[in-house]
């Protein structure tokens, strides 16, 4: 079978952004891979200054800017972004650094199929300024979690998550950097969970097939991110 056939087997990926969009690109990288389940279609921003929007048009996917200050409310501005998306068919929708709260509407039009990365440790330091707050509290981990996106900011259920030690020297700037490169192999890793059907949203759960002992992270150094799926008793 040619790549080209392959890849229309693939599943098709829409990507929200507000800014850079450094976890979109690390997606993009990831499907690059022809064996990857998925293929970006669309980058969309609410601001069309984003950076992130010239590096997808770089690549040849579509790039397009809804204006969050051309609407007069959430709902109108959502109308417009869901208009965009959908003309894109898309089986899975991440948010990447997409600084905008989603209406339930919005919400449930893509229940399923709408996932989202936090830099924590999820339940733990949902909201804003995580690092901050994680250093402030004395905390030896941090991490960074992707999950289903649900009605209540950063309470849906988890699919995978990251985990990378605390250094006495860290600062705010230093955890998140480094944070980020845990975050940059673990939204792949998670979507893939997602595009192969490893990993569902199923009454408020997510819901897991075994993973064969072959796939389980190694890496026990406390320079590489370790890389854990929801414990959930909850199998196919």
């Amino acid at each position: 079978m040619s790549q080209t056939a392959n890849s229309r087997e693939r599943k098709r990926v829409a990507v929200l952004i507000s800014g850079r969009g450094s976890n979109m690109n690390a997606i993009i990288a990831a499907a690059m891979d022809p064996a990857y389940p998925g293929q970006v279609v669309a980058v969309i921003a609410n601001r069309p200054e984003a950076p992130g929007l010239e590096v997808a048009a770089r690549h040849g996917i579509a790039a397009i800017a809804v204006d969050q200050r051309r609407f007069s409310d959430r709902p109108s501005h959502e109308a417009a972004v869901a208009a965009e998306l959908d003309r894109f068919s898309p089986d899975v929708v991440c948010l990447a650094g997409y600084m905008r709260l989603l209406t339930e509407p919005f919400v449930q039009r893509y229940r399923g199929r709408l996932i989202n990365i936090h830099p924590s440790l999820l339940p733990l330091f949902p909201g804003l300024d995580t690092h901050k707050r994680v250093l402030a509290a004395g905390m030896r981990v941090h991490g960074c979690t992707v999950h289903f996106v649900t009605e209540r900011m950063d309470e849906g259920p988890i699919i995978a998550q990251a985990a990378i030690a605390i250094r006495g020297e860290d600062t705010e700037e230093t955890l998140a950097a480094r944070l980020l490169h845990a975050e940059h192999r673990l939204y792949p890793h998670a979507l893939k969970l997602v595009l192969d059907g490893d990993a569902r949203l199923s009454g408020g759960h997510a819901i897991f097939r075994p993973i064969p002992p072959a796939d389980a992270e190694d890496d026990t150094s406390s320079a590489a991110p370790r890389i854990l799926v929801s414990p959930d008793p909850r199998r196919d």
